[in-house]
Parts: structure tokens; sequence; C-alpha cells
């Protein structure tokens, strides 16, 4: 077979049209879609790391804010058994002061009903001696009694503090002063004047004396100047005695 140049020439220059074309119109084109393929895969995968490093980011902020909310949550948890402890010990102090408080008012009102009864007897107790020395001295009241009790009144009258001879005095309107003089028995004439010099030697104003009996004095004097009484009788000296038994 004898080879021919020419026809070789043209295949070469055709293969090498062909490569040309090829590479012109077809692995230029497919290289750059392969170019773009691989760049967008590398885009896809940059996406897909950032992703996953984004995710593996949340992960641990997950994770921490477990931790977090964990700690928060046994920190409340103690703060509130804390409260509860402190809440249940204040309450427990309160019931206690109040149960004290009761034992208190218990015991003073047990105290206070005891002193009630202790006097209430000791009140009866005075009540039923102010009766026995009433009768005792219903007894042994008399004129000599009266006497005795008449000689008292005029010493009594004889140490008469000054401040009451002043107000004594100031009863004086320029009238008489009148003098009401109540005894148990009738009163003697010599009683009476030693009576009204005692008693003008005291005040020095102008009185008026007045007598009248009164049995139930028992025995002794009452003398009355206004609102200023004196009294030396075995009825309001008894009466003085009940009032302090009763006070």
């Amino acid at each position: 077979m004898e080879l021919n140049w020419t026809t070789f020439v043209l295949e070469i220059l055709n293969f090498l049209v062909l490569v040309w074309l090829l590479k012109r119109f077809f692995y230029q084109p497919v290289q750059a879609m392969v170019v773009r393929r691989q760049e967008a895969i590398k885009a896809q995968l940059k996406r897909a790391d950032e992703q996953h490093q984004q995710a593996e980011q949340l992960r641990q902020q997950y994770e921490h804010r477990l931790a977090d909310w964990e700690a928060e949550r046994e920190l409340a948890r103690r703060s509130l058994q804390q409260e509860i402890e402190t809440e249940r010990g204040r309450l427990l102090q309160a019931l206690q002061q109040g149960l004290e408080a009761e034992r208190k008012k218990a015991r003073v009102l047990a105290e206070r009903e005891q002193g009630e009864r202790v006097r209430e007897a000791e009140v009866e107790a005075l009540a039923q001696g102010a009766r026995f020395v009433a009768r005792l001295l219903e007894r042994v009241a008399s004129p000599e009694v009266e006497a005795q009790l008449f000689t008292l009144l005029l010493g009594e009258l004889e140490a008469l503090p000054a401040t009451q001879r002043e107000a004594l005095r100031a009863l004086e309107n320029g009238k008489p002063l009148e003098v009401v003089v109540a005894s148990a028995y009738p009163l003697s004439a010599e009683q009476q004047q030693a009576l009204q010099q005692q008693l003008q030697a005291q005040v020095s104003v102008n009185l008026q004396f007045r007598y009248r009996q009164s049995p139930k004095l028992l025995a002794g004097l009452r003398v009355t100047v206004g609102p200023w009484v004196m009294h030396a009788n075995l009825h309001d000296e008894l009466k003085t005695f009940a009032a302090v038994a009763y006070e």
C-alpha cells in the first residue's frame, strides 16, 4: 500500500482543526463549567462548614445555657429553701412569742383573780371587823367617852394648822360665821363655853354657834363651819374605817 502524503497531511490538518474546534467550542466551556461547578461545590462546602461551625457554636451556647439554667435553678432552689426556712423560723418564733404572751396573760389573769379573791377576803374580814367594832363601840358609848372625845377635839383645835385657820378666816363675808356643833349627848354650858373660846381664839372672826343633839354619832362631836368639818366621834371614825376597808 502506497502512502499518500497529501491525504496524510489533510488528515493531520483535519485532526488539528478538530482539536481546535473541540478546544474552542467544547473543552473551554466544559472546563469553565467544571470550574464553576467546583467553585459552587467549594462555596457549598464553605457554607456547610460555616453552618457546621455555627451549629457547633449554637450547641456549645446551648450547653452553656443549660449549665447556666441548671446553676440558676439550683441557686433559686437554695434561695427558696432558705426563704422557707427563714419564714418557718419567723413563724415558729411568732408562735412561741404568742404562746408566751398567752401564758403571761393567763398567769396575770390568774394572779389578778387570786389577788381579787385575797382582796375580797381582806375586805370581808375588814367589814366583819368594822361591824364588830361598831357593835363594841355602841356598847361602850357613854357620856364619859364623849367627854374624853371632847377633850381630844379641844386639843386638835388648839393645834389647828395655820393653813386651816387661814381658810376659816377666808370664809367670813361680813356676817358671823355659823358654827354647827352636833353631839351624841347634850353638852354642858362649861363645855360649850370652852369650845367657843378655843375656836374663837384660833380663827379670830365673829362666830355664831348652834348646838344640836345627834344620837347617831354614838359618842363625841362634829363641828361644821361652812364646808369645813372637824369630827371626834365614834360614828365618823367607823365610817372612815369602813371606807379604808373598801378602798
